[in-house]
């Protein structure tokens, strides 16, 4: 049996609200995440390897606000949790965003 502590609930693409997907993005610590999946080769990292020095309970309420909106994907290995920034489907849903956000965040 699999519960939703298991698998985390991911909002699909035609859900994602532009309104959730900017307030997450809005906090300083939020977008340092989104930054650092979205300049990793990887593609996917786990949660321990994002968010820099936050301490455990903030890393996972950040991430799980990027979760809900619909900026991440979190996905289940073993004992830890990988996490993936959603590109395509945040293109897909706002096209440029994304772009957008991440380069005026580095200026």
């Amino acid at each position: 049996m699999t519960t939703t502590a298991q698998r985390p609930e991911h909002p699909e693409v035609g859900d994602i609200e532009l309104t959730e997907v900017l307030f997450a993005l809005s906090d300083p610590s939020r977008l340092a995440i989104v930054q650092q999946l979205a300049s990793g080769s990887a593609g996917e990292l786990t949660c321990q390897a994002v968010g820099g020095d936050l301490a455990k309970s903030t890393r996972s309420h950040h991430l799980k606000t990027l979760r809900e909106a619909g900026v991440i994907r979190s996905t289940p290995q073993g004992r830890e949790r990988l996490i993936s920034l959603r590109r395509e489907d945040l293109d897909a849903r706002f096209p440029g965003l994304l772009d957008a956000v991440l380069t005026d965040g580095q200026s």
